[in-house]
């Protein structure tokens, strides 16, 4: 099996924000990585899946069996990197352990295969009461263990509702190699590090994964817990992170952007985003704009789901563990007011009320779940109309330019 990397230098990558919020489903090669080792080369003709622990039967499938053996189904769902925005609590907060995330390590796209539920219903369970399941790829070495792992609830698993799925496919095709072909685990509504990428084993089981990953990582640790040493004394008693706050992000323009505006704009500013629902309970319903550090708040256009798709009786189910993207025509009046020292803050509100708030803001060692403002800063807006008047019909260029 070829590796592609190392385990000291995993592929982690972000695309540009504003190629990012183009479509509402990201293309595939746009999707953002994150790894904690090298990639697998796996041959998916002969890669089996072992199913053991609190089963009535432990069993190896193969991708075949599972393509063609169990009823195919499809969700669409966001996946977030628990640190997706770090940089943001490390700059405006306070200085963080963990790799550098801007706001592009999340992707919203269509992922298809059986049901974990059917696939473990066939195979029965030996179960008394709570219980876990784990997710495993013993492919290679990671950073900080031997293999990587996760878990989630066994009752989360066994809910049809909740789309637990064994992917297969990544919108519409075989997952790539960057996203775990030939197999992963997606779950809807919870974060990206419990989605196990080129999965090799799942056990039922009396307990959480005991994998570093799990364990001692992506965890949100009390502010006092601020040192390594702190952090080692206490991973065992925080929780591991499952779902992720509700969030937005501002994609385009970009902090310290300069903007020429022209008369066809109307001197309006154009802006736009991304909002995400916390956990289960979306989808978004709601994005406002702020230029006064909060005083005010303006609604925003959700431009996906369109509201005519969001009105049907079956938005809630369909769009519960999407993205949506936003736009924003600040008017002309507000866009003259802007200089260095603006702040434009976006916020996000679920379908079931969970809204960004400043005093939800809080700092954390590993610097996961951060969901404060979407914020740009530092802009320079320039009306070439009004140039143009000065300057005797001078003609300069529209758009951006960073």
């Amino acid at each position: 099996m070829l590796l592609e990397y190392s385990v000291e230098k995993p592929l982690n990558r972000e695309p540009p924000l504003r190629d990012l919020v183009q479509n509402f489903i990201t293309g595939t090669s746009t999707a953002y990585d994150r790894n904690h080792g090298p990639l697998p080369h796996i041959n998916g003709d002969t890669h089996m899946l072992r199913i053991d622990g609190l089963v009535k039967n432990t069993v190896n499938l193969s991708m075949a069996q599972l393509r063609n053996d169990f009823p195919q189904h499809e969700v669409i769902a966001a996946l977030q990197c628990a640190g997706n925005r770090r940089h943001t609590m490390r700059t405006e907060l306070k200085e963080v352990d963990g790799i550098d995330w801007n706001d592009g390590a999340v992707c919203n796209c269509t992922w298809s295969g059986p049901l974990l539920c059917d696939v473990l219903s066939r195979i029965g369970l030996n179960v008394e009461g709570d219980a876990h399941v784990a997710f495993s790829c013993h492919m290679t070495d990671c950073q900080e263990d031997r293999y990587y792992g996760s878990s989630i609830s066994l009752a989360r698993c066994m809910d049809p509702k909740m789309k637990a799925i064994l992917a297969l496919d990544m919108n519409g095709a075989p997952l790539t190699i960057n996203h775990g072909f030939p197999l992963r685990i997606v779950i809807p509504g919870i974060a990206g590090a419990r989605w196990t990428k080129w999965l090799d084993r799942i056990t039922v089981q009396n307990e959480e994964s005991s994998n570093f990953y799990m364990q001692r990582d992506y965890k949100i640790l009390p502010p006092e817990i601020d040192t390594r040493k702190k952090a080692d004394d206490y991973w065992h008693k925080a929780k591991p992170l499952q779902m992720m706050p509700v969030n937005s992000a501002i994609c385009y323009p970009a902090t310290g952007d300069t903007i020429f505006l022209d008369k066809l704009t109307h001197g309006e500013l154009e802006i736009a985003g991304y909002a995400l629902p916390q956990g289960d309970e979306g989808p978004v319903i709601k994005v406002e704009i702020s230029t006064d550090q909060g005083k005010t708040w303006d609604e925003s256009r959700i431009l996906y789901p369109s509201p005519e798709e969001l009105s049907k009786p079956s938005a809630t189910e369909k769009y519960k563990w999407t993205w949506a993207i936003w736009q924003h025509k600040l008017p002309a009046e507000k866009t003259k007011k802007i200089d260095k020292s603006t702040k434009i803050w976006s916020r996000a509100t679920d379908k079931a009320g969970n809204i960004q708030r400043a005093e939800d803001i809080k700092w954390n060692f590993r610097g996961v779940g951060y969901n404060g403002f979407g914020e740009i800063k530092n802009l320079a807006i320039i009306d070439t109309h009004e140039l143009s008047r000065k300057a005797g019909n001078m003609k300069l260029g529209n758009g951006y330019k960073a």
